[in-house]
């Protein structure tokens, strides 16, 4: 299984966790359908399918020149990292509008959008907060890596 396979899945169980287990909606009055947890875990990473491109590179290893594969980017459709995962979603089915901003905010603040903007989305939107909190803890704790 692929690493954005393995990511999404990992990002769908602790999602499930973090909106069924952790008793969201006794606490806070807060629901989605198990649909709506499944479309935001496993599609909000979907910009990065056909996103890197293995190349080579020559390295110097004991003194013999050595190609060793590396990633680089091929950005067919530069349209941001959130907002293009919806965008593509989008050409497929129809996203509620909690779905959309899950999967457009899912980065919280790391990314470069304007800090009240993106603070706003995850109070209006708590699947998107969920989400957010989804991937940092599938990325750091589950796959112990920050490059997802």
């Amino acid at each position: 299984m692929g690493g954005l396979c393995r990511h999404s899945l990992n990002v769908y169980d602790a999602l499930v966790d973090i909106m069924n287990r952790r008793r969201m909606k006794e606490t806070y009055g807060i629901h989605y359908s198990d649909e709506s947890i499944a479309i935001a875990a496993l599609l909000h990473d979907l910009c990065k399918v056909n996103f890197y491109r293995v190349e080579s590179r020559n390295v110097r290893r004991n003194g013999v020149w050595e190609a060793v594969p590396y990633y680089t980017i091929d950005d067919s459709l530069p349209y941001g990292h959130g907002e293009k995962s919806v965008y593509i979603v989008s050409g497929f089915m129809k996203l509620t509008r909690d779905e959309a901003f899950a999967i457009r905010y899912h980065m919280g603040f790391s990314g470069t959008e304007d800090n009240n903007t993106v603070g706003k989305a995850l109070e209006m939107f708590p699947l998107a907060f969920g989400l957010c909190v989804a991937d940092m803890e599938a990325a750091y704790f589950m796959e112990g890596t920050t490059d997802n």
